[in-house]
């Protein structure tokens, strides 16, 4: 596990850097999405979410939440095309859990990727996701991340 200014990176998962968003395959041709610990440290205490309902259709680069905070809103960008699968619905009973557990309960929606091999190879892992989440930081003049009491990752 990466530690960027106390921003946490799971090695095991895959990143789109340029959606601030993480990728776990799940082995099917599903793969399980959710926001950053750098995005959801950007965005403040997340207030609510509201992922897309199972079986809605997203396109690479399009929304499959909006998120909101008390100093933002917007889309969580899918670098997949396919078909939500599943949503977490608990994400949108209790949006801080994208705060408290961005990687494990904090996930937003399963979906059931058209090209995964493909749009995969986009993806970074490991010590190239450091690098590209550290220039990001640097551009966008971040703080560390700052984690709130309960934090698991």
């Amino acid at each position: 596990m990466a530690d960027l200014n106390n921003c946490i990176l799971p090695d095991d998962l895959l990143y789109s850097t340029e959606d601030n968003v993480w990728v776990r395959d799940l082995g099917d041709g599903r793969v399980e999405l959710g926001m950053t610990d750098i995005a959801q440290t950007m965005a403040g205490s997340i207030i609510h979410c509201r992922p897309k309902k199972a079986g809605s259709t997203v396109k690479k680069g399009k929304s499959v939440a909006t998120v909101e905070s008390g100093k933002w809103v917007g889309p969580v960008k899918s670098p997949f095309s396919g078909t939500i699968d599943e949503r977490n619905d608990a994400v949108e009973a209790d949006a801080t859990l994208i705060n408290r557990s961005p990687y494990r309960d904090g996930w937003i929606v399963r979906i059931q990727a058209e090209n995964l091999a493909a749009e995969m190879a986009d993806m970074v892992q490991g010590d190239a996701a450091v690098e590209k989440f550290k220039a990001y930081m640097e551009a966008h003049e971040l703080p560390a991340c700052i984690h709130c009491e309960g934090f698991e990752g």
